[in-house]
């Protein structure tokens, strides 16, 4: 009888003698929702046209060296396109006073992108913080910040702008910011405010609670980081939102003023000649319209990765 006894593999063991760094790590919701994302052609699409757009609005004189507000009406009075002369100044033609519509269109991107992820920014801090505050505390605060927050939210985004900036002579980039924050935190609100109260009721929180740890700490290190994804997504696609009402309030002739470049100033100039020059009206409206639906776009893509039923 040999004096070895034969040893015997036992399911799971290789898992357990494995080093520590081949353990799987565990993964939290912001990892696997990154993992998902990757794989998304519609999230590598919008991303991609996202950041060139951002590019764009950051450094305009790197895709073009034209002056947007130079015009020529002798030679180029509603000049046609030229297909052939791409990144020309006269590929997508001429508006009414002479100006390259192709270079218009790029710096235009500036202010719109601007507005957009200011206010996007603003609202969400402001509309964040307070329902974080209404959700947590409930009772009277709870109330009481609610019904200021209805009070705002009765208000129409786009009227409540135009009677606010009708109050200004002088309306730049930063007016517009302000009056579309004062009016746009209420949805942020309401959002926080809900996820605040689902992730208080959580036993993390309770456990948290009993070991001793402060309110600000509760908030800060436990419910926030498991309320934030909702907001995250709403904010995302509320900024092609306000992209779209600074365009609206600019098209108006109540949102952004000479010498500002911006794509409703555009689409407002164009409308008199839709009929003879279609396009001066086409390439900004399309910009316009590619750019919301690119911020959309990854909402969605960033709603169906952060929530775990939609996969």
């Amino acid at each position: 009888m040999p004096d070895t006894i034969e040893k015997t593999s036992v399911p799971g063991s290789a898992a357990v003698n494995a080093p520590a760094d081949q353990v799987d790590k565990p993964r939290s919701l912001w990892s696997d929702a990154w993992g998902d994302l990757r794989r998304r052609p519609v999230f590598i699409l919008s991303a991609l046209l996202i950041l060139l757009l951002i590019a764009i609005s950051i450094a305009p004189s790197l895709f073009t060296s034209v002056d947007p507000r130079a015009g020529d009406l002798r030679n180029h009075y509603l000049t046609t396109p030229n297909w052939g002369h791409v990144f020309q100044p006269d590929w997508f033609g001429y508006d009414g006073q002479g100006r390259s519509i192709y270079a218009r269109t790029l710096y235009g991107a500036r202010a719109s992108i601007t507005v957009g992820i200011c206010v996007t920014a603003a609202v969400t801090i402001v509309g964040g913080i307070t329902g974080m505050i209404a959700g947590y505390f409930g009772g009277w605060v709870d109330t009481l910040l609610s019904r200021i927050t209805d009070i705002f939210f009765g208000i129409p985004l786009l009227l409540g702008s135009l009677v606010m900036l009708s109050a200004f002579t002088n309306r730049t980039v930063w007016t517009v910011v302000f009056a579309l924050a004062v009016l746009g935190w209420t949805q942020m609100t309401r959002v926080m405010r809900g996820a605040v109260i689902t992730a208080k009721a959580a036993d993390y929180v309770t456990a948290a609670r009993a070991l001793g740890a402060g309110t600000f700490r509760i908030m800060l290190r436990h419910i926030l980081p498991n309320a934030v994804a909702p907001v995250i997504v709403v904010a995302t696609i509320a900024l092609g939102g306000y992209i779209g009402a600074e365009a609206t309030l600019s098209y108006l002739g109540i949102g952004l003023q000479d010498p500002t470049i911006s794509w409703g100033i555009d689409i407002s100039s164009a409308q008199r000649v839709i009929r003879t020059a279609p396009h001066a009206l086409f390439f900004p409206a399309g910009m316009l319209s590619l750019t919301v639906l690119a911020f959309i776009m990854l909402g969605d893509a960033v709603r169906d990765a952060l929530d775990p039923k939609l996969r």
